[in-house]
């Protein structure tokens, strides 16, 4: 009897599962939430935007790429590992290409690891610089959130548990996070547990991890340059929203917008929607209702905005598709 290996189909069908049950959320929500806003409202509130206010939207997301990439870039200089802005830059629209495209959140990141592990010589370090980065980033968005809630007395905040809760949630992340940093070995321990799957494997990645740990505490400059970055593309992803209602004519506070949009991408990291569709609309709804404003532009400003950085990370396909090419002509010419 020929030799079987029936691991794949399990697999397989585990991820078309999800996927289907992913579209199920987003196209049910979406759904429902139609059933509930005026479409004719809707259509009015879209058709009418400005496109000036709409394009300064779209310059204001470039801005948080770009210094995305510069935060990326200090990480990856902390570990050694020396690569132009440009490089960096490109990568990450490539990055947001996938994002925006691939039925998962994750597919930027591997773009971004894959990308770094040459010259980082492991593909170990560039996974953990871009953990590193996504922890530093989620909480510079709990910061902008935090303080969003406390500028505003709004029933909205109530959301989320005022702003008390997410000064509370922002030390709580803070107590897993500095640890990490400061006591590699700590974590060393923690995982060591997982070398009884392949000892040899595992030990030696793990080795690596905190290694790279060890330098970022002995660079904590680094460490807070990015945050400061993390803090400054927060703003911009508020900024961008902000862009947007303005062009739809929608009257929302900034402060408002600080809660909300840093509420809505935590929303969204949850595995349970197509790229946060759905899920995104009805947070924005009912955050809308709290502060006394009506569904049709909660969708209209959710909805137009994810259009926008989708149309925006088509730049990342333009990328992609440039450097593929670029590639084939110097191995040609070798």
């Amino acid at each position: 009897m020929p030799p079987t290996d029936p691991s794949p189909a399990p697999s397989s069908s585990r991820r078309l599962i999800l996927l289907v049950a992913k579209i199920v959320v987003s196209g049910g929500l979406l759904w429902l939430l139609l059933r509930r806003v005026d479409l004719g409202q809707l259509w009015a509130t879209a058709r009418t935007a400005s496109p000036a206010w709409l394009a300064a939207a779209l310059g204001l997301y470039l801005i948080m790429c770009v210094v995305s990439a510069w935060r990326w870039r200090i990480l990856l200089r902390a570990q050694g590992v020396y690569m132009s802005l440009g490089r960096l830059v490109t990568s990450f629209l490539v990055a947001t290409f996938f994002n925006n495209f691939l039925p998962s959140n994750i597919g930027g990141d591997v773009v971004r690891i894959s990308d770094t592990a040459p010259a980082a010589g492991s593909r170990t370090l560039a996974t953990t610089v871009v953990l590193i980065d996504r922890g530093i980033g989620l909480l510079g968005l709990i910061l902008v959130a935090a303080v969003g809630a406390s500028v505003t007395t709004s029933a909205g905040t109530a959301i989320v548990g005022g702003a008390p809760a997410l000064w509370l949630l922002l030390v709580a992340a803070l107590g897993v996070a500095v640890p990490v940093v400061l006591a590699p070995a700590l974590v060393g321990r923690v995982l060591k547990p997982l070398e009884a799957l392949h000892q040899d494997w595992v030990r030696a990645r793990i080795d690596r991890l905190t290694t790279a740990l060890g330098r970022f505490r002995e660079m904590p400059g680094a460490l807070v340059l990015c945050f400061v970055g993390g803090i400054i593309v927060q703003a911009m992803l508020v900024a961008f929203y902000a862009a947007v209602a303005r062009g739809l004519a929608i009257p929302i506070a900034l402060s408002h917008l600080a809660v909300l949009v840093p509420l809505s991408f935590i929303v969204q990291m949850l595995p349970l929607s197509v790229n946060g569709f759905g899920v995104r609309e009805a947070t924005f709804t009912l955050y809308f209702a709290r502060i006394g404003l009506p569904a049709e532009p909660a969708f209209a400003l959710s909805f137009i905005g994810a259009v926008l950085v989708i149309v925006f990370s088509l730049s990342g396909a333009a990328a992609y598709v440039l450097r593929g090419r670029v590639a084939q002509d110097l191995s040609g010419n070798a």
